[in-house]
């Protein structure tokens, strides 16, 4: 025998609504969670040969940002968080513009008004091998600033840390999509 259930429609929305806040809450870190942690794995572009992690780990005063990058020009190279985490485009620029929630002009990452997004530069060694390791005030892993499931762009320059809206940095040469890690 088959029964059947019958819910009013106010009570089914009011299910739905719930289901979808719990879903929303257990899906990303809590605000000012301190340990929680991303990674975005880079990939290269058409014609590049970048490759590498950038891991962010949320800590008090910001967000840790470890990056690890190789198949680089020795020099300078700009490194900023994109707006979309989309690296279906050849050239990278599916990926968007700069991140920039608060609406800042282009700056360095040490600027008190900056783009959330502007991380300054990668420094390439001879061997084409750049790290870093950043304590940034800008971004979180939630709420208005938060950076899962936008991208990390490499940039084929350095970024001037001035000129509007980019930084002057050329093409993008790596992508790589942010998203939740394992702790």
């Amino acid at each position: 025998m088959i029964r059947s259930l019958h819910i009013a429609p106010g009570v089914a929305v009011l299910l739905v609504a719930a289901t979808n806040t719990v879903l929303a809450q257990t899906s990303q870190p809590a605000t000012g969670m301190t340990g929680a942690k991303a990674i975005a794995v880079i990939h290269a572009t058409q014609g590049n040969q970048v490759k590498g992690t950038v891991v962010f780990v949320e800590e008090a005063g910001g967000v840790r940002v470890t990056a690890s990058i190789s198949g680089l020009s020795p020099g300078l190279h700009g490194f900023h968080i994109h707006e979309f985490g989309d690296a279906s485009s050849a050239d990278g620029t599916a990926a968007g513009a700069h991140f920039n929630p608060s609406g800042h002009p282009h700056n360095g990452p040490s600027a008190t008004n900056r783009h959330a997004g502007d991380l300054g530069n990668l420094t390439a060694d001879a061997t084409g091998n750049a790290t870093l390791n950043w304590l940034d005030p800008h971004i979180s892993l939630s709420g208005p600033h938060a950076i899962i499931g936008r991208s990390v762009v490499v940039h084929e320059k350095a970024d001037d840390l001035t000129t509007q809206p980019t930084g002057n940095a050329g093409g993008r040469i790596g992508v790589g999509i942010i998203g939740i890690a394992k702790k």
